[in-house]
């Protein structure tokens, strides 16, 4: 068979066995996974592909123990050479590319080229951070006394810990670790305890370059396998500066209360309730193929998903219709077979929230076109839907509501400052865009006084954001700030110094203290 052809005839143990061989080429021997108490399934039929066992809080500790002996060594190292062990990364990265591209498809349900898709994402990270290891830049400034010098430094802040969420297994990690690591801190890992396979994978790789990177130390990358309990335990140590966490806006309120207790620093990346908004100059085809790949693309299961279209009312007859018609065609079913492009949600529960969010825009007086489960032949135990499209008469109920499926709510609107009025009328403040060939009005979009997203695009959807700018929203989205530009500051603690370079001793703000 042709490697992207895992057909949807497959048989249930053909996932497993395809698991196992895939982590024993990437170093996670068998035994790593297939002993231990909890069964890890694939969406893609409810198949068993292996069994974890969970750490327990003293594995949790002991893991964060060994990662910070080993930042107390890794923060001596020049951060250029830093530098190069994350060049190696991005090399063992690329070498794995189609085994790891494939096990996040197995594990996390995604089509083959999105599967591809996010290791690519974490090879550019690497080369990001290789980059940034050569200019972690501090400012000098002007003193306002004679011969002194005035400057602030950057020094790694400690240990790192990341809590990634299911949809994207691989890539989060490596935007926080690429960069961690650069910045001279250690990592803790805890994945989402629905896709730990592809995290034992990418840690066996990352052992393999620590073994051979002679500055390296033993627990520079840790991983703590679990759910809530080990999520708690890696929060509330105190040992663990700074905590990246990704997911659910009810778990960022949990883990930003725990860490702020402690004084703590954590960069929340949480809910994405996204609009795209079609103006009357908008060029509709490809607006077309932007909305379809943005609200469709992960099976509707990114934190960037397009979950409301705000239309013109002079081109809502024009695109809906279409639209509807592409939702209808498009081909949904097994992820690894070619040419399918909505493969599974990740499990039940993602299913039952999507039905549940239908029925509630259904009683507000929505149109609901397509929606509730799909039949995949052979795939009986995978967790299939129809994506849904649904027109709505007011943004209200679900609509402000983030639900993690392929939901795409469609309102109407009239004038420009009622299109950005519902833009920025939900909780939430991660991505946002713009079809239009005003220039006024993209540039208003993109102004204080349009978008209030941490991510604003003109003339493309609100998915697929690259690696080279910072990644994050704002409001209920929690405000941090991951991947490109200046986010590898959150990892540092800034150092601001005065030196006196003369025989004097001047103070600030003309304050006197003559003494003697």
């Amino acid at each position: 068979m042709t490697a992207p052809a895992l057909a949807s005839a497959a048989a249930t143990d053909s996932l497993a066995a395809e698991v196992a061989r895939i982590l024993t080429a990437l170093g996670a021997a068998p035994e790593r996974f297939t002993d231990g108490a909890r069964i890890v399934r694939s969406p893609i039929d409810g198949s068993e592909i292996g069994r974890v066992a969970d750490a327990s809080p003293d594995e949790v500790a002991a893991a964060i123990g060994r990662a910070r002996a080993a930042f107390l060594a890794w923060r001596a190292v020049p951060a250029p050479r830093r530098g190069e062990f994350v060049r190696r990364l991005g090399e063992a990265l690329r070498a794995a590319k189609d085994d790891l591209g494939r096990l996040v498809s197995i594990e996390a349900g995604k089509i083959v080229s999105e599967g591809l898709g996010e290791v690519q994402e974490m090879i550019d990270i690497c080369d990001f951070a290789v980059g940034l290891s050569r200019q972690l830049y501090g400012l000098t400034m002007g003193s306002e006394r004679a011969d002194h010098r005035l400057q602030e430094q950057w020094h790694p802040a400690g240990v790192v810990g990341v809590i990634s969420a299911f949809n994207f297994p691989v890539a989060v990690w490596s935007w926080n670790a690429a960069l961690a690591f650069v910045c001279g801190d250690s990592v803790v890992w805890k994945p989402s305890e629905k896709t730990p396979l592809t995290a034992l994978a990418v840690s066996a790789l990352v052992d393999r370059v620590i073994a051979d990177f002679p500055e390296a130390p033993a627990g520079l990358s840790e991983l703590v396998l679990g759910a809530r309990d080990t999520g708690a335990a890696l929060v509330g140590d105190a040992r663990v500066p700074v905590v990246s966490a990704t997911g659910s806006t009810a778990m960022g309120r949990i883990v930003g209360r725990a860490v702020a207790d402690r004084f703590g620093r954590a960069i929340l990346e949480l809910g994405g309730n996204n609009a795209s908004i079609v103006a009357p100059s908008a060029d509709l085809d490809l607006a077309l193929r932007a909305i379809a790949f943005g609200a469709m693309g992960t099976a509707g299961q990114r934190c960037t998903t397009l979950r409301r279209l705000i239309v013109h009312e002079s081109v809502y007859d024009r695109l809906v219709p279409r639209l509807i018609e592409v939702y209808r065609s498009v081909r949904i079913g097994d992820p690894l077979e070619e040419g399918v492009l909505v493969g599974p949600l990740i499990d039940a529960a993602a299913i039952a929230g999507m039905e549940k969010a239908l029925a509630a825009a259904s009683a507000a007086g929505g149109t609901v076109h397509g929606g509730g489960r799909a039949a995949v032949a052979g795939l009986e135990g995978g967790h299939y839907v129809r994506p849904a499209l649904v027109e709505m008469p007011a943004q209200t109920g679900p609509v402000i509501e983030e639900t993690f499926a392929p939901i795409l709510y469609v309102l109407r609107y009239s004038t420009f400052e009622e299109a950005i009025a519902l833009q920025n009328g939900v909780p939430q403040g991660l991505s946002s865009s713009i079809f239009t060939t005003d220039m006024r009005e993209a540039d208003r979009f993109l102004s204080a006084l349009g978008s209030d997203c941490g991510i604003a695009n003109v003339n493309m959807g609100t998915s697929g954001a690259e690696i080279g700018g910072a990644f994050g929203g704002e409001k209920e989205t929690g405000g941090g700030r991951e991947s490109g530009s200046d986010a590898w500051k959150a990892y540092m603690r800034r150092m601001t110094s005065a030196i006196n370079y003369g025989s004097a001793m001047p103070l600030a703000q003309g304050v006197r203290f003559d003494v003697g």
